[in-house]
């Protein structure tokens, strides 16, 4: 069970729960694709406090990045999910090919997030990684 710090997760859990590397993260941080939502870092000794929504989407930035979509695109697929993630996603799946990322949040609902052609896709439901990583830290969160 993972421990918190003021209601988040410091770094080098985050590293290991996500699966990414810290200068992975600390690249994301400064960049502004997840900044911390607990906390950021304001300047030496001080350490960046993610929260469990953070956690969520750099998992499915991490998975996006293993089928072949660019970052560049993957920032516009992270826009989508701050948008509607909310409380625990219900059927939200992203999916790609590769190069385009799409998002179905029901059966009859797919929307190209790239605003491109269509192909055979990769589907990673965001419900799912938010249940895994409940599971992982061995809690239930509402928000």
């Amino acid at each position: 069970m993972a421990t918190t710090t003021e209601n988040g997760y410091r770094a080098p859990e985050v590293v290991k729960l996500v699966g990414v590397t810290y200068r992975q993260l600390d690249y994301w941080a400064r960049t502004e694709l997840v900044k911390p939502s607990v906390r950021d870092a304001s300047g030496s000794g001080t350490q960046r406090l993610y929260g469990f929504q953070d956690l969520v989407l750099l998992r499915s930035i991490k998975n996006l990045l293993e089928t072949g979509v660019t970052l560049q695109k993957i920032r516009k697929a992270v826009d989508y999910l701050r948008e509607h993630l909310g409380e625990a996603p219900q059927e939200m799946t992203l999916m790609s090919d590769g190069r385009n990322i799409y998002a179905a949040k029901s059966r009859d609902e797919i929307i190209d997030l790239m605003q491109q052609g269509q192909g055979t896709m990769f589907t990673l439901q965001v419900d799912r990684v938010w249940t895994d990583l409940e599971k992982t830290l061995g809690r239930k969160t509402g928000s």
